[in-house]
This record gives C-alpha cells, sequence and structure tokens, in this order.
C-alpha cells in the first residue's frame, strides 16, 4: 500500500516536472522569434485589452479575446527549417486553442458555413515538424480569409518569402490582420479582418518591408517600409529599431498572383 502510494507520488511529481519544463520551454520560445528578442509593442489602446501571449516551438502569437484571432503572428524563418518543412506533408488539424478562455477564443463552428478560409497566420508550410504542423492549426493563429484571396496571391506571398528565407539564411517574419474602417463584419464571434500584412525582416541587410494586402478576391498588393505599416496598423513590429532603420526598404520579391498552394 505505501509502495503503491510512493509510486503514484513519483508519478504526479513527474508529471508536473514535465508539465513546468513544457511551459518554460514555451516561456523561452517566444523572444527567440523577434529582432533583439523584443515583441511588438501596441500602440493602440483600443487594441491593447484581451490579449494573450502564446509561445509554440517555432512561432509565437499575440492573441486577442476581443477579435478573436492573433494581432500577430511571429516567425524566426531559417532556411534549416524551411526546407524540413519541405519534406513534410499536409495534415490539416483545426482546433481551437484551450489555453485561452472560452469567452475570448475562436472555435471550429465560427467559421462554419461562413464562406471565408480558416487563414494561416504564420504558415502550415513553414512548419518543419509534425509538432510545429499541428500548432499552426490552432484558431489562434487564423483570421476568416476570402478563400480565393488566401489560395492565390497570400500562398504566393507565403512562398516568395520561403525562397527568401533560403537565400538569406534567416529572416523574422511578423504576419497579421489589420481591422481599418466602420464596415467590419463577423463570421460567428470572429471579427473579419479588413486587411492582412506580411512584414518581412533580414538581419543580414539590416532592412524590412512589408506586403498589405485587403482581405478580398484582389491581385493587387502594396509594399510599404516598416514605418509605413506600423502607422496604419497601430502596432510598432520592431521596438528596438529607430523609425528611420524602419524605413530602409528590403527589395521583396514580386509575386505569381497565380500561384495556387
Amino acid at each position: 500500500m505505501i509502495q503503491r502510494s510512493i509510486a503514484r507520488l513519483t508519478l504526479a511529481c513527474g508529471l508536473l516536472a514535465s508539465a513546468f519544463a513544457a511551459n518554460l520551454a514555451h516561456a523561452d520560445a517566444c523572444p527567440a522569434m523577434y529582432v533583439d528578442g523584443r515583441k511588438p509593442e501596441i500602440t493602440n489602446p483600443r487594441m491593447d485589452v484581451e490579449t494573450t501571449e502564446l509561445c509554440y516551438t517555432v512561432f509565437g502569437v499575440m492573441h486577442s479575446g476581443l477579435t478573436r484571432t492573433p494581432l500577430w503572428s511571429a516567425e524566426h524563418l531559417t532556411a534549416s527549417n524551411v526546407a524540413a518543412a519541405q519534406a513534410l506533408s499536409r495534415e490539416n488539424t483545426f482546433h481551437a486553442e484551450r489555453r485561452l478562455p472560452a469567452g475570448q477564443r475562436a472555435e471550429l463552428s465560427d467559421y462554419a458555413r461562413s464562406g471565408f478560409d480558416r487563414g494561416h497566420m504564420a504558415p502550415n508550410g513553414d512548419m518543419p515538424d509534425r509538432i510545429s504542423q499541428q500548432d499552426s492549426f490552432t484558431l489562434a493563429n487564423m483570421v476568416p480569409q476570402n478563400s480565393t484571396n488566401n489560395r492565390y496571391v497570400w500562398a504566393g506571398i507565403e512562398g516568395a518569402v520561403r525562397k527568401m528565407a533560403k537565400k538569406e539564411g534567416d529572416l523574422y517574419v511578423i504576419t497579421g490582420p489589420a481591422f481599418i474602417g466602420g464596415n467590419l463584419r463577423k463570421v460567428g464571434r470572429v471579427l473579419v479582418p479588413s486587411h492582412l500584412y506580411k512584414a518581412v525582416y533580414s538581419p543580414r541587410q539590416r532592412a524590412g518591408a512589408a506586403y498589405f494586402i485587403a482581405n478580398t478576391d484582389t491581385k493587387d498588393y502594396e509594399i510599404l517600409s516598416i514605418a509605413q505599416l506600423e502607422d496604419r496598423i497601430g502596432i510598432n513590429l520592431l521596438p528596438s529599431l529607430t523609425r528611420q532603420q524602419k524605413m530602409a526598404m528590403l527589395s521583396l520579391p514580386k509575386i505569381n498572383r497565380k500561384s495556387k498552394k
């Protein structure tokens, strides 16, 4: 009897230690996703409520309980991760994020029959292993995205950034939604973004730029400096850099707008 009790206690302690180690690993992961280890700063006070930082193995998310979407998903995208991801088949495992309060998270039912795709911010195609791939399918990493936009021009943007990461060796990438204007709609309880952005910073070139596109069936997109993008979205994406440094333009690839995932 005493031996069984000791065994149960040992097992419980082991499980607690494993959970603590896993949480610590997640906690240590987030700074690695950001330039100089500093996460973006929300400058629009209306956005800076009910936010939760979530850290995964190769990306980090700042989630909004108001929009029930990420405000951003951040990656330190390396050439080795891109190469590993190319060898990995896709397995769809969309799921609600149970680490978020029920009243703040999206559910699969919110997207059902909405007409919108569950659009990845940190892309599945960047994920180097099964655990990271499964993590990328959390709804905390998704926004309601126009399906044609997601499957064509946005897929082209994602692919172009991966090719660039292979050439540069590594990139810091921050992807997110923008909620601009007074006619925003919801699917279920999830706010539909008006625009999407993907900001790219090359530590080798010490320069950055961003793709910015309306969340519609469009082939048109803008290329902005990081400073210009920050002005539009109300987030200081690279707080360790000066505004002048954020005006230094990185040459981003043009997109094959007919590409498909």
